[in-house]
Parts: C-alpha cells; sequence; structure tokens
C-alpha cells in the first residue's frame, strides 16, 4: 500500500512556507515483509555514515539525542535517530514534513515512535471493505519524537526531542523484530541466493545465517524477512524466461489443436499465471477424473519453481497428469482463475474429489469453483506440519507421534476418534494449543474416518496418494531452472506413459495366481488390472479369518456383525439387501476406495454370493477402463445386462421361495395349497417361456416338472377331509421334494454353464481388442524410436 500524501498550507513565522502531510501506515503488513514507513533505510548493511556538529564528538553515536544537534543531511538525523532507537528499544517512522512555498523543497521532517498516534478505524478504506486477517493495533499514543529542521548553512538542526515513552520498551534481544530495524544486508543477499540455488528452504537458510552471524539479534532480519526475499528473486530470475514458456505453449498448440493453455490477463499485461493440459491429460480425465490432487509442494522450495500439477491414479493405481500450472501469483484470486480455467479445459466436469494441502486461500477459491465436490486436505502434509508446530512436544515426549497418528488413522468412528483426540490433548497439555485446535476445528477435511464416505481412489485410509508430490520426481528437483524445466518435463511424461503401457501389457498377457477355488476370484481376476485384483485377492483370502453373525432380519435387508475370531468386540456391521444384491459396510471401504471389503465378502461368503454383482466392479479399475463405453453406458453392455438382470432375478426368486416353503409347512393345508400354487405357477411360466420362443426342449422340461409338481399335489390330497387318494408317507413326500432339488440345482448347473460359456465369449473379444491396441501402440512407439 502506498504512502497517502496530504497537503495543506499553515502560515507560520513569515508566511512563506507551508507543510506536507505523509501519514504513516504502521499497522498495515507489505506482502513482502519489508516497511513502508519512510523510516526504511533500503537493504544496505545498515552503516549509515553521518557527521554531526559540535555538539557530537566525532565517531561517538552512542549520545542520546538533544536540541541544537547539527546533521549534515536529511538522511544522517533519520539514520542517527533509527540507531538511537535500536539501542533503547523501539521502533521508528516518519510523521510529517514541512515544504517551502517557493521551491517545494522540504524544510522540516519529523521522526516519531512507531506506536505515535491511533489508528483510525473509522476511515473508509476501512469501513467500505471486509478485513479478512484484522491486524493487532500497535499505535498507543506515544508522544516520543524527534524534529529536525534546515538551517541557511544547509546544515540540519534538532529543533524539538521528547524522550519519553508510554509503553514498555523492547528487551536487545527481540530489537531485530521491530520494523526500522529489519534490513537484509548486501552480504546477506549473496549468502540467500547462493543456499536458494543449492535447493534450500528458508528455514534452513535462517538457520545457517543465524550460526554464521552468532545469534538472531546479530542477523537483522527474520525468517518471513528471508522468505519474501526469496519469492521476489525467484519472480525476478523468472521474468526472463516467461516468452520462452508462452513460445513452447504456442508451438505445443499449433502442433495439436487438443492442447490447451491459457495465461491470466493479456499476454502483453502477463500477471505471472499460465496453465496448459495437453490432449493425453484431458482424455485421462475423462477416464479417471473422479478424484484429483492439487499438488503445491513447490511452495515448501522443494522445487524451486512455481509449479504445481493436477493429477490422479489411472486404473493400475499409477498416478496420472491432468494439467499443469505456473503461478507467480498466490492470491485467492489467482486460485479462482486457475480452478476455472482447468474446469473449462476439462470438459466443465467437476472431480467427485480434491486433495490438496492446508491452506486457507486455496479452501476458499475451491469453495467457489467447486461448491459440490469434496475438499480433503492432505493428512501427510498435517503430520509434517505436526513435526514442526509441536517440535517441543516431541522432543520431550517421543511417544507423542506414535499416538498421534494412532488416533488419526486407527479410529473405527468418529466417537472413538473424538474420545483419542481429547485424551492426547488431555495428556500432554495441548487444549490450548492454537494451531492443533486449528486443525481440530478443520477435523472433517483431513481425518480418514470423516472422509470415507467419500471416493479418493485409495486402497486404505493409511495409505498416502500416489499422486501427491510423486508425479514429477526423479525429473524436476531443487535445481531445475525454467530452460530445462521442459525437456524434464517431458521426458516425465514419456516415462509414465511406457510405465502404463507396461501395466497393460503384463494384465493382458499374465493371468494372476488364483489362491482360492472362488469363482468370485475367477470372475474378477478376468476384469481388474493386475494390481487392482492383487488388492481384492487380499480382501478375499482374508474372509477366511472372518465370522458373519446374523443379527437381524427385517425380510429385505438382513444385518450381519462381522468379526475375527476372538474379537469379537471389534465388529463391523453389514447390511445385506439381499432382492438387490447390495451390501454396506461400517468400514466404507468400498465407498473410498471403489473395492469391496472382507466384511461384505465374508457375508457373500455365507450366504453363497458366488460371483460379484457388476455394480461393484467399478469400470476405472479395470483393464477396459479407457474403452469407448463410459460408465454411464455400462449397463447397455448385453452381457451386463444379462448378468445384472439374471442375477436380480434369480436371487428375487430364491428370497421369495424360501418364504413360501417356511409358510407352505406350517401344516397339512398349508403345504396343499402351497403345492397347487405351485403347479399353477409352474404351467404359467411355461406358457412364458413358450411365448417367448424358448425351445421345445425347455418347454418340455417345465411341462415334464410341472406335471409331478400335479401328480405330486393329487398324491397329497389324501390328507384333506373327504378325499378318495392315498395318503402318502412323510418319507415319501421328502423324497417328491428332494427329486425336485434335484432337478432345480440340475437347472441352476446348465445355467451357470451357458453363463460360464457367454464370459468367455466376451473375455476373447475384449482380449483380442487389447492385444491389437497394444500392438499398435508398440508399431507407434518403434516408429518414434526410428525417427
Amino acid at each position: 500500500m502506498e504512502n497517502g500524501v496530504i497537503e495543506f498550507d499553515v502560515g507560520l513565522g513569515g508566511g512563506d512556507d507551508g507543510i506536507d502531510i505523509e501519514p504513516s501506515n504502521d499497522d498495515v503488513d507489505m506482502p513482502d515483509g519489508s516497511s513502508n514507513d519512510a523510516n526504511s533505510l533500503g537493504s544496505g548493511s545498515g552503516e549509515t555514515s553521518f557527521s554531526v556538529g559540535v555538539y557530537i564528538p566525532e565517531g561517538d553515536h552512542d549520545l542520546e539525542p538533544c536540541e541544537g544537534m547539527e546533521f549534515e543531511s536529511e538522511e544522517a538525523a533519520k539514520a542517527f535517530y533509527n540507531s538511537y532507537a535500536r539501542r533503547v528499544g523501539f521502533s521508528t517512522r516518519v510523521s510529517s514534513s514541512r515544504r517551502s512555498r517557493k521551491d517545494g523543497a522540504i524544510i522540516q521532517r519529523s521522526f516519531v515512535c512507531a506506536k505515535e498516534g491511533f489508528r483510525n478505524l473509522n476511515e473508509k478504506r476501512t469501513m467500505d471493505r471486509e478485513i479478512k486477517r484484522p491486524r493487532t493495533v500497535t499505535r498507543v499514543g506515544c508522544k516520543a519524537s524527534l524534529s529536525v529542521k534546515i538551517q541557511e548553512s544547509g546544515k540540519w538542526l534538532v529543533s524539538g526531542f521528547v524522550k519519553e515513552h508510554n509503553h514498555d520498551l523492547v528487551p536487545p534481544d527481540q530489537v531485530h523484530c521491530l520494523r526500522s530495524h529489519r534490513q537484509i544486508s548486501g552480504p546477506a543477499k549473496t549468502l540467500i541466493d547462493t543456499l536458494q540455488a543449492a535447493g534450500m528452504g528458508p528455514r534452513r537458510i535462517m538457520s545457517v545465517l543465524i550460526k554464521e552471524y552468532g545469534g538472531i539479534s546479530r542477523v537483522g532480519f527474520t525468517e518471513v524477512d528471508c522468505r519474501n526475499y526469496m519469492r521476489n528473486s525467484r519472480q525476478r530470475n523468472m521474468e526472463g524466461d516467461i516468452q520462452l514458456l508462452l513460445d513452447y505453449l504456442k508451438q505445443k498448440q499449433a502442433e495439436n489443436l487438443n492442447f490447451f493453455y491459457a495465461v491470466q490477463g493479456d499476454e502483453d499485461q502477463y500477471t505471472g499465471n499460465v496453465f496448459w493440459a495437453d490432449p493425453k491429460s484431458r482424455s485421462d480425465y475423462s477416464h479417471f477424473g473422479d478424484t484429483v490432487t492439487f499438488d503445491t509442494t513447490y511452495r515448501s522450495n522443494r522445487y524451486r519453481l512455481p509449479f504445481a500439477p493436477f493429477t490422479g491414479l489411472n486404473h493400475h493405481g499409477q498416478p496420472v497428469l491432468f494439467g499443469c500450472a505456473f503461478l507467480m501469483n498466490e492470491s485467492e484470486a489467482s486460485f479462482v482463475w486457475l480452478f476455472k480455467t482447468w474446469l473449462e479445459a476439462m470438459s466443465g466436469r467437476s472431480p467427485v474429489s480434491i486433495t490438496t494441502e492446508h491452506d486457507g486461500v486455496i479452501r476458499s477459491a475451491i469453495t467457489q469453483v467447486f461448491p459440490n465436490t469434496r475438499h480433503r486436505f492432505c493428512k501427510w502434509h498435517m503430520f509434517k506440519q505436526c513435526q514442526e508446530k509441536l517440535s517441543h512436544v516431541l522432543l520431550q515426549h517421543p511417544q507423542f507421534e506414535a499416538a498421534f497418528y494412532k488416533s488419526v488413522n486407527m479410529s473405527e468412528s468418529t466417537d472413538e476418534f473424538e474420545s483419542c483426540w481429547h485424551s492426547l490433548a488431555d495428556k500432554y497439555d495441548l487444549r490450548d494449543h492454537k494451531w492443533l485446535q486449528a486443525i481440530y476445528e478443520d477435523r472433517k477435511q483431513w481425518v480418514p474416518v470423516y472422509l470415507r464416505d467419500t471416493f479418493f481412489a485409495e486402497m486404505s485410509v493409511t495409505q498416502r496418494s500416489d499422486s501427491m508430490n510423486s508425479y514429477f520426481d526423479g525429473y524436476v528437483n531443487a535445481s531445475t531452472n525454467l530452460n530445462q524445466f521442459f525437456k524434464l518435463y517431458e521426458k516425465a511424461l514419456e516415462s509414465r506413459h511406457e510405465k502404463e503401457v507396461k501395466a497393460d501389457f503384463d494384465t493382458m498377457n499374465a493371468s494372476p495366481v488364483l489362491k482360492t477355488p472362488s469363482p468370485m476370484e475367477k470372475q474378477v481376476s478376468e476384469f481388474y488390472t493386475r494390481k487392482i485384483f492383487a488388492r481384492f485377492q487380499e480382501e478375499l483370502v482374508s474372509t477366511l479369518t472372518f465370522m458373519a453373525l446374523k443379527v437381524d432380519d427385517d425380510e429385505e435387508v438382513i444385518s450381519y456383525q462381522v468379526s475375527k475370531y476372538g474379537e469379537e468386540h471389534r465388529a463391523y456391521h453389514v447390511k445385506f439387501n439381499v432382492l438387490e444384491m447390495r451390501a454396506t459396510c461400517s468400514c466404507q471401504m468400498f465407498e473410498f476406495s471403489g473395492l469391496l471389503c472382507r466384511h461384505v465378502l465374508a457375508v457373500f461368503r455365507v450366504t453363497n454370493v458366488l460371483t460379484l454383482p457388476s455394480h461393484y466392479i467399478l469400470k476405472r479399475w479395470t483393464r477396459n477402463a479407457k474403452s469407448s463405453v463410459t460408465l454411464e453406458e455400462r449397463v447397455s453392455d448385453p452381457y451386463q445386462s444379462y448378468l445384472e438382470s439374471h442375477t436380480v432375478r434369480y436371487n428375487t426368486l430364491r428370497h421369495e421361495a424360501f418364504k413360501f416353503v417356511e409358510e407352505g409347512a406350517e401344516s397339512v393345508d398349508s403345504y396343499n395349497v402351497a403345492m397347487a400354487a405351485l403347479v399353477e405357477a409352474s404351467n404359467k411360466v411355461a406358457l412364458g417361456l413358450k411365448s417367448e420362443g424358448k425351445s421345445s426342449l425347455t418347454n418340455d422340461r417345465m411341462r415334464d416338472v410341472s406335471a409331478r409338481i400335479g401328480i405330486q399335489a393329487n398324491q397329497c390330497t389324501a390328507e384333506v377331509p373327504g378325499s378318495s387318494g392315498q395318503q402318502l408317507s412323510e418319507d415319501d413326500m421328502d423324497r417328491k421334494i428332494n427329486e425336485l432339488s434335484v432337478d432345480l440345482e440340475r437347472a441352476n448347473r446348465k445355467c451357470e454353464v451357458y453363463r460360464t460359456n457367454l464370459l468367455s465369449l466376451m473375455k476373447d473379444v475384449e482380449d483380442h481388442k487389447q492385444r491389437l491396441s497394444v500392438e499398435v501402440q508398440n508399431i507407434k512407439l518403434s516408429l518414434k524410436d526410428s525417427l
């Protein structure tokens, strides 16, 4: 913020002088950390030379100001008063000046304590806008000041001095924190530049400076000043390479019109922010854009570049790129522009979830651009912050870190987390710790137990997402400059693509080893990629150590308690809708990762669900994830339609038949009624099959079954009073029921054979298509290598 200048005339003496008042803005922090006070002495060494009148012996700078002192210049007077302030323990600033009406030259200047006056809270600039980060009030009406005026000789005379302050003075070991005494000297700048080029961050650089100068008070500035200087230096160095960046992006777009890039503002008035996405990134997003990570690790000076990629996970669990940005300006408006631009490049389709670092500015921008997207803070970034913010606790209590990690990662419910968190805060006396309280208030955006109901494509809540901090590992590092960046960037893209092609090849040409005789394991091995199948296989094998106990049955939904043997106290709760073949578990693994958990699979095992219902096979985890059939079109697949409809029909009939059998067997009368109903139902089913054009063999089979049921019903009428038939014994009835059961089982096996044959046929078609795709890709790579 620039200082305002208010000019007005005041008649003094002969009436030929005026006064210019330059009010300082001491309560407003400048973004670069430098002072906006008129007392800033630049960025020199702080050793400003000045000469004074007869009242100060040469070289004696420890004297106290007094009226009558003379200085060679206004700057010398200011330097003397600031040097005096440093010894005493207060900060200074310029208060007002008085100019000559004849030539406008300054003829009088006042230097005051930085706490002089009071903040004007009624200023229009304060009242008309919302203040997001209120500043502490620092002005308390202190009267301490030094006034100087110019003499005819050209020297400056001290015309007034007020020594007394109305506030406590700062001790010597804290003086370096005062604004007028925070200066980065030339030698310090050189050392900072050298260490920054070596990839060191501001924290480590400050440690070196403190050791070099013999203490923080001798350094002369704070870590914030160092950080701001490094950022400004980086921006100045980048300015010369901006045109190189724009030329590269223009060339890429000319080569392929699907290459997208945008700059904030006009290219003639470049603001420093640019975004781009190549065609593969845009295509990959259409397949795997359900969850996204916005990686801003450059802000921790890892890459020394203002570089921020959008990444995700493909069907092999590998990092995949969705676009990149260079951000020189990190304001909220810049992030809003970036997210809107990225959304435009991705055809306006917002992700289900997005992961970022813990940052209020980024959170505000995401809320504006992605109102329906679940925003998560990176948990591992929070753990890293914990090591920094609670280092004193970790030094005193080494066991704290493990307890903190356990409370976050191992809690199975929100109540359990709340209990563990408060217990931890009480045990280590951290209830009033500001940072810990702040992240607790944000717990629903980073603690896993609050996020399990949303898809993040992670295999477990304790896994670190591979897409965070890893896509450009081994390529872009602390010493990378913009001239080198694009070559390394393209190498990273090529390497990632080769790894994906290799994973596709391995999946299509190597069958995984099955560990169980389960038809479900064989089924999913033909759908999932190798890595995802291995993860599912782990869950399936683990079901052998779990027991599923039915605890409630309301006919449609059956509730189970699933636990390991001997660990019933740590049970998971599964609800299974038999008619819809849908199950939900309290661990919410499917909602979080897209793979069924061992608890639901254990329920499937005890309820004889032999194959995985298709709605539990997410297309984004399958070997055909990048096929032209989208997730929404999945139900139009003939085989899938058949499988889904047959599964639903079969399980619905079985569920209703079980209830029918139980009720029909209650008494002889109900049994006879039930058998008569079965005869009528079987006849209607036979007619229905005939009308659908089924084979005569099937009709004959249904008529045969109907005849058997009819014969059995007629034989059983002897039990009805007045019937002339012979009464069957209970053993005969059981035998008849067993025969019908055998017939039904035989029909089911035939149906399973037909379904298996159809599955094999569909698999052969997809395998052939994938082999052709791999061959085409290999040919393209060979042509590229030959060129």
